[in-house]
């Protein structure tokens, strides 16, 4: 079995915390290894400017890689050495000695004492047993967990031949777009899969589950997903507390550079429901890097367009441009908008009013924040009448005000009428069922029409005067609205 991470911690077992203390031999040859992680990361990261500058330098020749390959030889059997040392001295000490026993009696047995114990450690979370599985649901779900995808096929007009004079005039650009998304280009759109930046959050990311543990009777899982991943996950139930909302299970999704120890989840959990945190794959304790999108299988926040936008940032070089939106467009689409409208359920987007990260002109600028195109494409799809041209521009207008008092002006400027709106939108799903998108709207006036799209603009987005990491406030966090 894999030893733990240093064992840097551990949580429960007296009620006060307790760390292990590695011996002198593992102490020092743990720290050896760990230097050799972060160089090999660093290393990895800039070997592209490194083999071009060797390449420049006339350093790539077989008389100076064979030299070169013998120290490279001799520094990874030394390395190997140091594991071995580690290893001994692991092994001597009775602290880990006493975790090892756990850990393989919870691979072997795998009662709930078993895993209470084993939960009371910290170590690498790919020792830890699978709790769930994705094949463990009932037939029916199995069935049913098509995978939706998450990139537009491009139109095909051309005639066979030009089709095959075209791809193969495009081969070096798609593969160099290729090579850039399943290398640094994944990377730039989930930083939080980054080694050294997992390195340097680290210790909060322990602190965060640490309270999340202790404070919170919070339980820790791995789930295996159908797609080989797996997913570490942190459930704190409230079903059993005198919490009102302890019943409603918020299911915390994270943004492309967040983890559930430090990011949103503890929004819901101040304010009082039950909720399920996960990390993306390759996030902390979730293992395997995250895939270039097109399965469609894995859940995804709004959050990610960051790094649609991260990845623009070069507009000094046409050429590099193009390569960067076309890699975008082909592997690294990841559709939200799309997404959020093959979605039934109710939805409450919530707009952070100074953003300086997803405007596409000038930071903190509202009339160019990303939100505000996913509102509209989520209510053009879901009520395309009543968001005809006559909507479209008010909800516009309503979306530029830069103020509460000025959202308010535009709202009673239309003087809408919500005891009206909530009759027709009843009346309608009384008469044609739930299912989206709706035909409500469409012998209406224009004067209708927009009384019906501010109201349901301002049903779906909820407004909050704050930056980009800035977190939503416990009292500000509330359900989505339904009829």
């Amino acid at each position: 079995k894999r030893g733990p991470r240093g064992l840097e911690m551990t949580w429960g077992l007296s009620h006060q915390e307790s760390y292990y203390q590695p011996r002198t031999l593992e102490k020092h040859a743990d720290s050896i290894l760990a230097l050799a992680s972060v160089l090999w990361s660093i290393s990895y990261y800039t070997s592209p400017l490194a083999m071009f500058y060797l390449y420049r330098k006339g350093y790539l020749t077989m008389s100076k890689v064979v030299p070169f390959s013998h120290y490279v030889g001799t520094m990874l059997l030394l390395l190997a050495g140091v594991a071995c040392l580690r290893g001994i001295g692991r092994w001597t000490n009775p602290q880990y000695i006493q975790f090892i026993t756990i850990l393989e009696d919870s691979h072997r047995i795998g009662t709930p004492e078993i895993k209470k114990k084993l939960a009371s450690y910290n170590f690498d979370f790919r020792s830890w047993p699978v709790d769930f599985r994705w094949d463990e649901v009932t037939s029916r779900w199995v069935s049913d967990s098509r995978g939706i995808s998450l990139l537009r096929p491009e139109p095909k007009h051309r005639s066979a031949a030009n089709g095959f004079l075209h791809a193969i005039k495009k081969l070096p650009c798609q593969i160099a777009s290729y090579i850039v998304a399943h290398t640094f280009g994944r990377r730039m759109l989930y930083p939080g899969s980054v080694y050294l930046l997992q390195k340097a959050v680290m210790p909060m990311l322990l602190q965060g589950q640490a309270r999340l543990v202790e404070e919170y009777n919070g339980k820790r899982a791995k789930l295996l997903a159908c797609d080989g991943n797996e997913i570490d996950t942190m459930f704190v139930d409230r079903r059993e507390s005198s919490e009102p909302h302890g019943k409603k299970l918020v299911i915390c999704c994270e943004g492309n550079a967040g983890f559930y120890e430090v990011g949103c989840l503890p929004t819901p959990l101040d304010a009082g429901y039950s909720v399920l945190g996960w990390n993306h794959p390759g996030f902390a304790g979730s293992t395997v890097s995250p895939r270039v999108p097109g399965g469609g299988r894995e859940p995804r926040s709004p959050g990610s367009h960051v790094a649609l936008r991260d990845l623009g940032l070069f507009p000094a070089f046409p050429s590099l441009l193009g390569l960067v939106t076309r890699t975008v467009r082909q592997y690294l689409n990841l559709n939200n908008g799309e997404q959020l409208c093959r979605y039934q359920g109710p939805v409450l987007l919530v707009r952070r009013t100074k953003d300086e990260i997803i405007t596409t002109t000038v930071p903190e600028d509202i009339m160019s924040n990303r939100g505000n195109d996913l509102l509209l494409k989520l209510l053009q799809h879901r009520y395309p009448k009543a968001m005809a041209e006559e909507g479209v521009q008010v909800v516009r207008e309503w979306l530029e005000a830069s103020n509460a008092v000025e959202e308010a002006s535009v709202y009673s400027s239309y003087e809408v009428d919500e005891d009206w709106c909530l009759s027709v939108l009843s009346s309608y799903q009384a008469e044609h069922g739930g299912r989206f998108p709706w035909s409500v709207g469409e012998d209406m006036m224009p004067e209708g029409q927009r009384q019906l799209a501010l109201f349901l603009a301002r049903k779906h987005l909820q407004n909050f005067e704050a930056t980009h990491c800035t977190p939503l406030p416990p009292p500000a966090f509330r359900l989505p609205w339904h009829l």
